[in-house]
């Protein structure tokens, strides 16, 4: 079986244990408060990276040697009151939060911002 063939939610396990060590620990994190936070969020395999999506694609994660990355594909249209975003900040659209190892985020802020992001593709917001 291909990557492509391969559901995607085994496909983003794999990737995730792949990466061992710190990194894999922190994706393995930032995906369960995914999925904790929208019952309905759908996991999905794109341009080699995890894509969740709902009503159009919401975030995206990456695994880079120094640090990881949560891409909002919608970050300009989120508030960001906690300062989370800490890369990406000129892009026309999209924000994102780099990871470096030892670095810890809020989870209860994290997990808001995630919340809005998924509103914004909804249209609740």
């Amino acid at each position: 079986m291909t990557d492509n063939e391969m559901d995607p939610a085994r496909r983003i396990t794999l990737y995730i244990e792949e990466l061992a060590g710190w990194r894999g620990e922190k994706l393995a994190w930032l995906r369960k408060l995914v999925l904790e936070v929208d019952l309905s969020i759908v996991e999905e395999w794109k341009w080699e990276t995890p894509v969740w999506s709902h009503n159009g694609n919401v975030l995206a994660f990456g695994a880079f040697r120094d640090h990881v990355k949560i891409n909002f594909f919608k970050g300009i249209l989120l508030a960001d009151p906690q300062g989370l975003f800490n890369s990406g900040l000129y892009a026309k659209k999209t924000r994102t939060i780099d990871i470096h190892e030892g670095e810890s985020l809020s989870e209860t802020s994290l997990c808001d911002l995630i919340r809005r992001a998924v509103e914004i593709n909804a249209g609740k917001r």
